[in-house]
C-alpha cells in the first residue's frame, strides 16, 4: 500500500507501526451549521481509506473522527439562537449523523465531542507538559503556544521561518493562511462563553489543543499511523497539532498526514460556508437526485485532485450507475449455459487490478475504469452467448468485494428498497384517502391515489383493505 504523505510530499509505503491496526485520526465536522457536500468530499474520501486499508491492504483499522462543539462560531452560533452549547451543537451533530448515514459512511470507531470532560482534562493534561517543556506563556488569563521554541515548527506546511515573527500572537481559532503566530491553548473567556477550569484557570480550549489531545488519548499514545482532513487544514490546524502533540510528548505525533483537495463551484470557486455558495446533501435529495449518485461523484475524482462540482456531474454519475446496474440485473436473469474459462481469468484479472489501483494511493479513477472494463467485457459476452449462469454467479462475486470499498452497489440497493415517500406519510394518506371514499368524494380519492403513484408508490385495494408498495 503507497499513500502520498504530505509530510514529505511524496507517496510512501504504508504499513501501520503496530499489531496489523491502522491507528487513524480525522478530523471531523465543526457543528456550528449543518455540513455541506465539500465537507462530504473529504469524508466520503476517508471512507474510501478506511474501506481500503481494510478490505485491500489486510489490515484493521481503529478510526477516531471528532466534532469540534466548541470553538469561537458554535460559542456565537449559539448564542445568537439563544440556546446553550450543547443543545445547539447537539442538532448538528444528529444532521451530520443522518447526512453520514445517506451516503453510507461507515461508522468509526470513536466520535470524541471536545466538550466532553475527558476530552477535556486531557487538553489541560497536553497543555501542562507543554509548559513543563518550556513551549507556553500566559497573557491576559490565556495560555499561548511559543511557536519560536520549537525549532522545527512549520515543517508539515513548509513554512519559511524567516517569515514568523516572534512574539505576535492571535486569540481567534481560525486565521489566515501562512500567518505563522503564536497561538491560542486555553483561552479566557467572556461572561456569555462555556467555562470549564481543570487546571488552567478558567476558560475554554483553542481549536488546534482539541484534537491533538484526543487523538493521542484515544489512539493509545504518539505515534499514530494517519492523522487526515481536508487540504485546507494543513495550516494553521494540523500545523499547530503537530507543534503541540510533538512539543508535549517529544515523540512524532503522526506518520502519514493524509489531505483531500476541494470541492470546486462549476465557476471555480471554493464551496465553503463562509462564501456562502453551499449545497447540503438534503438540498442535493431534493432536488431528486438519489445520495448514491451524490457518493459517486465525490469519490469519483482522485482525491488529490480538485473536484468540479455541478448538477451535470450527477446526471452522469446516475447514468454510470445505470450502466452498472444494468449489467447486474442481465446477470442476475441469466439462466442455464456453460462455465468459460475466459470469464473466470477475465474476473481474476479485474479484481487484482482494481486491488492494484486502489493501493497506489487510491487511484480509484482507475479502479472505476477497472469495473466499467468488466461491465463492457460481461455485456459482449452476455450479448455472444459466451457467459452462462455459472460464470454469472463469479462476476457478481466480483462486483460485490468492489463494492465493499466504493459502497455504490449497496447504498443504491438500500434507497431502492425504501419507498421514495416516507411510510407514516403513504399510511396517512391512505387513511385520507379512506376518508374521502367515505364522503363519496372519488376525485379526491383518485387524486390521492394519482399523487402516490407519480411518486413511485402503488396502491392496492384489497376486501381487507388497502395495501401498497413501491413500484
Amino acid at each position: 500500500m503507497r499513500l502520498y504523505n504530505t509530510l514529505t510530499r511524496q507517496e510512501e509505503e504504508f504499513a501501520p507501526l503496530r499489531d496489523d491496526t491502522v491507528r487513524m485520526y480525522t478530523c471531523g465536522l465543526t457543528v456550528y451549521a449543518r455540513g455541506h457536500i465539500g465537507n462530504f468530499r473529504t469524508f466520503v474520501a476517508l471512507d474510501l481509506l478506511r474501506r481500503t486499508l481494510r478490505e485491500v491492504a489486510g489490515y484493521m483499522v481503529r478510526q477516531v473522527m471528532n466534532f469540534t462543539d466548541v470553538d469561537d462560531r458554535t460559542i456565537l452560533e449559539s448564542n445568537k439562537a439563544g440556546v446553550s452549547l450543547r443543545e445547539y451543537t447537539d442538532r448538528y451533530v444528529a444532521a451530520f449523523r443522518e447526512d453520514a448515514e445517506a451516503l453510507g459512511l461507515e461508522a468509526v470507531e470513536e466520535n470524541p465531542r471536545a466538550t466532553d470532560e475527558d476530552n477535556l482534562r486531557s487538553m489541560v493534561e497536553m497543555i501542562q507538559s507543554l509548559t513543563a517543556n518550556g513551549h507556553t506563556y500566559e497573557s491576559d488569563g490565556s495560555v499561548y503556544f511559543k511557536i519560536s521554541s520549537l525549532s522545527d515548527y512549520g515543517k508539515l506546511a513548509h513554512l519559511d521561518h524567516e517569515g514568523i515573527q516572534p512574539g505576535a500572537r492571535i486569540d481567534s481559532d481560525r486565521y489566515e493562511k501562512d500567518d505563522a503566530r503564536d497561538f491560542v491553548l486555553w483561552k479566557a473567556t467572556s461572561p456569555d462563553e462555556p467555562t470549564w477550569d481543570f487546571g488552567c484557570g478558567p476558560g475554554r480550549p483553542g481549536w488546534h489543543i482539541e484534537c491533538s489531545a484526543m487523538a493521542l488519548r484515544l489512539l493509545d499514545g504518539a505515534p499514530i499511523d494517519i492523522h487526515a482532513g481536508g487540504v485546507d487544514l494543513v495550516f494553521p490546524h494540523h500545523e499547530n497539532e503537530i507543534a503541540q502533540a510533538e512539543g508535549a510528548t517529544k515523540e512524532t505525533f503522526s506518520r502519514f498526514w493524509v489531505h483531500v483537495e476541494h470541492l470546486l463551484m462549476d465557476e471555480g470557486v471554493k464551496m465553503s460556508k463562509s462564501l456562502g455558495n453551499v449545497f447540503t446533501v438534503q438540498d442535493v435529495l431534493d432536488k431528486g437526485y438519489r445520495a448514491s449518485a451524490l457518493r459517486y461523484v465525490l469519490l469519483s475524482v482522485h482525491y488529490r485532485k480538485q473536484l468540479r462540482f455541478n448538477w451535470g456531474s450527477l446526471d452522469q454519475a446516475e447514468e454510470a450507475l445505470k450502466r452498472l446496474f444494468g449489467c447486474l440485473a442481465r446477470l442476475e436473469e441469466l439462466t442455464g449455459g456453460e462455465t468459460h474459462d475466459e470469464v473466470a481469468e477475465r474476473v481474476e484479472a479485474a479484481r487484482a487490478d482494481f486491488a492494484a489501483k486502489l493501493r497506489q494511493d487510491l487511484n480509484v479513477p482507475g479502479a472505476l475504469g477497472v469495473v466499467f472494463e468488466l461491465i463492457r467485457f460481461v455485456n459482449t459476452s452476455i450479448d455472444n452467448d459466451e457467459l452462462g449462469q455459472g460464470d454469472a454467479a463469479e462476476v457478481l462475486a466480483a462486483f460485490d468485494e468492489f463494492d465493499k470499498v466504493l459502497g455504490v452497489i449497496s447504498l443504491r440497493r438500500a434507497e431502492e428498497a425504501q419507498p421514495g415517500v416516507p411510510v407514516d406519510e403513504i399510511e396517512q394518506l391512505i387513511a385520507d384517502r379512506k376518508a374521502a371514499r367515505a364522503r363519496r368524494d372519488f376525485a379526491a380519492a383518485d387524486a390521492i391515489r394519482d399523487d402516490l403513484d407519480a411518486r413511485g408508490v402503488a396502491l392496492e385495494d384489497t376486501p381487507a383493505g388497502t395495501t401498497w408498495k413501491r413500484k
